[in-house]
């Protein structure tokens, strides 16, 4: 018995300590390509935001459609490579939360519905008449953990931090 409780204990030990980097490091690097993606599709793309302005929440649509492409483009690209490199991430993780609860609700929630079984239709990949809010709230579930616990140790901001710490 003694054996198995020293297993268990030496696995959850280089659990815990593969953890204080590889899911930080997992989470960066596929948010950040998909929001650089995005980005990129969004710099070589036409500005569309001019037709769904009404729809963003307030303070979004007041703001000049033209300026909230450049924002949302250059947070997209900007953001999506800071977060790979783990450079101001809880920035980042905090700005890309607020683009994509702004893209939710201007973009993927369903323009209407008249009970829960109708807008949990909406969580789903592509719109079928009923919004398609599961990837964007996938990644807002997949920021938290950057915006609230940081990059993790294989990152510009750890480095950083133990520069200025002196250790």
């Amino acid at each position: 018995m003694q054996f198995i409780v020293s297993l268990y204990f030496k696995i959850t030990d280089l659990l815990s300590s593969i953890g204080e980097f590889l899911p930080q490091l997992g989470l960066r690097i596929i948010l950040g390509w998909e929001f650089y993606e995005a980005g990129i599709m969004k710099l070589k793309g036409e500005n569309w935001f001019a037709q769904i302005q009404d729809q963003f929440p307030f303070p979004f649509n007041v703001i000049n459609p033209d300026f909230s492409w450049f924002l949302a483009t250059w947070a997209e690209i900007l953001g999506g490579i800071a977060l790979v490199l783990g450079l101001a991430t809880r920035f980042f993780s905090g700005t890309l939360f607020i683009l994509t609860i702004v893209a939710i609700a201007a973009v993927h929630w369903p323009d209407q519905w008249n009970s829960f079984g109708e807008l949990l239709k909406g969580y789903a990949i592509s719109d079928k008449g009923f919004g398609n809010y599961k990837l964007p709230l996938i990644f807002l579930v997949m920021l938290l953990p950057l915006l609230c616990s940081g990059p993790g140790k294989v990152s510009l901001d750890h480095l950083i931090a133990k520069m200025i710490r002196g250790s």
